[in-house]
């Protein structure tokens, strides 16, 4: 399940979101921006940058991290990317710190003592999932992201329990709205067989907008495809088994060569 874009689509509704994970929270966290940048020479991108508003003093710059899958040079990539970044922007900002968000401990990466020091300090922040308490209990933002490690037999569930706290706690319509459109992604990643009519069934609610249905689909059909791209199928019998079309797979196969 390709969790990191149902985090950062939580990020770009509410980017003060992050900062819950904080004990010191920066001042002005209403007014930050979630961000995707790139860097050039060499060329990277970074998905989850959350920007200070412009003021004097410059503020903190903030880069997350969904981890979701074992990277054993996860740590060498992120620190080295932030560190660029902040260098090219460094009259921008005071300082940087990274959140790090990981399911459980066991995908964390085994050898990270070059970065102990980091890791200890108060700029870089682990988030492990499993660890954040009952799901009943947690802010509604964090609860959809412990959502999408809850077992299927339980998240059905857990999901319409979400959707109740949200009407019932949330006024505003938008961001009551956006939490339940990720509640519904959630679910569209994890039971793939699913028409959206068993989804609706599942939550207890009806979603008018199905662009939330076609956005999980076609990211679950390209996480799909990226897999048997790099287990060497053709590009044609890939196009097949996730009804993706000869040139969408082709680009992703251009990113796969691109990023290795």
């Amino acid at each position: 399940m390709h969790r990191d874009s149902i985090f950062y689509a939580l990020f770009r509704r509410s980017p003060s979101l992050l900062f819950e994970f904080l004990e010191n929270p920066p001042e002005q966290l209403q007014q930050y921006r979630f961000e995707s940048v790139a860097v050039k020479e060499p060329r990277f991108e970074i998905d989850g940058v959350f920007l200070p508003p412009e003021s004097d003093p410059p503020g903190t710059v903030f880069f997350a991290e969904v981890q979701m899958q074992k990277d054993e040079k996860l740590y060498e990539r992120m620190i080295g990317e932030s560190m660029l970044y902040f260098y090219r922007n460094r009259d921008y900002y005071s300082d940087w710190q990274a959140v790090v968000i990981y399911p459980s401990r066991s995908i964390e990466q085994s050898n990270f003592h070059p970065y102990r020091a980091l890791l200890n300090s108060d700029q870089v922040h682990r988030v492990f999932l499993n660890e954040l308490g009952a799901i009943e209990e947690l802010p509604l933002g964090i609860a959809a992201m412990v959502l999408t490690i809850t077992a299927e037999s339980e998240t059905p569930e857990k999901a319409r329990m979400l959707i109740d706290r949200a009407n019932q706690e949330i006024t505003a319509l938008p961001i009551r709205q956006g939490i339940i459109d990720i509640i519904g992604r959630i679910l569209v990643y994890k039971f793939t067989t699913l028409s959206r009519e068993e989804i609706d069934a599942m939550m207890g609610y009806r979603i008018e907008d199905t662009r939330v249905y076609r956005e999980a689909k076609q990211e679950r059909s390209q996480e799909i495809a990226l897999n048997l791209l790099r287990q060497g199928l053709s590009i044609e019998l890939i196009a097949q088994a996730t009804e993706l079309s000869i040139t969408e797979v082709q680009s992703l196969q251009a990113q796969l060569e691109q990023n290795s």
